[in-house]
């Protein structure tokens, strides 16, 4: 985000804000969707975190640190949403027609996909997404999630390891009969 713009809004500027949303809500909207799984939910996550930004931002100490104190309002409006309605994060229904073999395949990997991605919990689900989905790197993602770098790992990791499972990829668990030696 352009620093300019953010100390201009930080000081009351409502045109430097409307252009930091115009820049930004798609993509916060994208991030909030990805996260909770519902459009309805992301809009109102979105706009309640643009909401919040608005009011907060005054307060924000570093405008170059803008994005990663973003992405932290957004997820906790996430985070509220999720709590706020406390139901399963499915796919939503949509008509998918595709026209052929190859269009069936990018279908079926998708719906797959879908799946083993709501089987993740919210915290997990917004780790994977602003680090693969928004390209954070670790650090940031831990930053904009309010958490240490380890513990952004840990979460990334376990759910790297739930999507593997439930995509096949990987064996659900290993009991102790799958460590006994075979002869």
């Amino acid at each position: 985000m352009d620093t300019r713009l953010v100390v201009r809004a930080q000081r009351g500027d409502e045109v430097a804000f409307a252009s930091i949303t115009q820049a930004s809500s798609s993509r916060f909207k994208q991030v909030s969707y990805r996260i909770l799984r519902d459009r309805h939910l992301a809009e109102d996550a979105t706009q309640q975190a643009l909401i919040e930004i608005w009011r907060t931002l005054p307060k924000l100490r570093d405008p170059t640190r803008f994005d990663g104190w973003a992405y932290r309002v957004l997820v906790h409006a996430c985070y509220r949403e999720a709590k706020r309605y406390r139901r399963s994060f499915g796919v939503e229904p949509g008509a998918r027609e595709p026209a052929g073999p190859d269009q069936i395949a990018a279908v079926n990997d998708r719906d797959q996909l879908e799946r083993g991605f709501a089987l993740l919990s919210v915290d997990q689900r917004a780790v994977v997404v602003l680090h693969y989905f928004a390209d954070l790197t670790i650090d940031d993602t831990a930053s904009a999630l309010g958490i240490a770098p380890g513990t952004a790992k840990s979460r990334l990791s376990r759910a790297m390891k739930r999507m593997r499972t439930a995509l096949g990829a990987e064996p659900a668990s290993r009991g102790p009969a799958d460590l006994e030696p075979t002869s």
